[in-house]
């Protein structure tokens, strides 16, 4: 799916009755799904501003109409293997929430964008425990989506903590 046909997608923004809509995209051959309504666009990538003192995974920030956006590289916040970016590198902007409440707008840098997928309630597990040393807290549900799965993300727990405690965002709050 191109980058085109995933902004006509949430601009038309149809969500199945009963259901949830998912953007999805690929991470080291895994897909992994954002909730449509947090997404604000998806761009191409383009190396960020860098940021002293901040974690390894904030690969820096960029202007976006005025707002400054911290860029968050998904794989190293994963604890993925990194690998050089490509022409199909994508950030995909999405609305997060704060621990405090307040809404912030960060880029994720994914592999590719993969899909928007309608799920029904009943597709959509809860993640399991695996227990001690696995952070496995960023995921949300698994859903079922034809014969494969997808890892749906808690966006607002995977920018908690110290991502979320970064002071690059001034002027980077979610406009209501």
């Amino acid at each position: 799916m191109s980058t085109a046909q995933v902004d006509e997608a949430i601009a038309v923004g149809q969500v199945v009755e009963g259901g949830n809509q998912f953007l999805t995209f690929l991470l080291a051959g895994e897909e992994y799904g954002v909730d449509i309504l947090r997404v604000q666009e998806i761009r191409g990538w383009d190396a960020p501003t860098k940021i002293p003192s901040t974690p390894a995974y904030v690969r820096g920030v960029i202007n976006i109409r005025g707002s400054i956006i911290p860029i968050i590289d998904l794989r190293e916040r994963l604890g993925l293997e990194t690998i050089e970016y490509t022409n199909e590198t994508v950030v995909v902007v999405l609305r997060i929430v704060t621990a405090d409440g307040k809404d912030r707008i960060m880029g994720l840098v994914v592999d590719a964008v993969s899909d928007v997928y309608n799920v029904s309630e009943s597709d959509l597990k809860p993640a399991p425990d695996f227990g001690g040393g696995v952070e496995s807290e960023f995921a949300r549900n698994l859903a079922t989506v034809g014969d494969k799965m997808v890892i749906i993300l808690d966006v607002d727990q995977l920018m908690s903590g110290d991502v979320g405690d970064v002071d690059v965002m001034p002027g980077a709050e979610a406009e209501a």
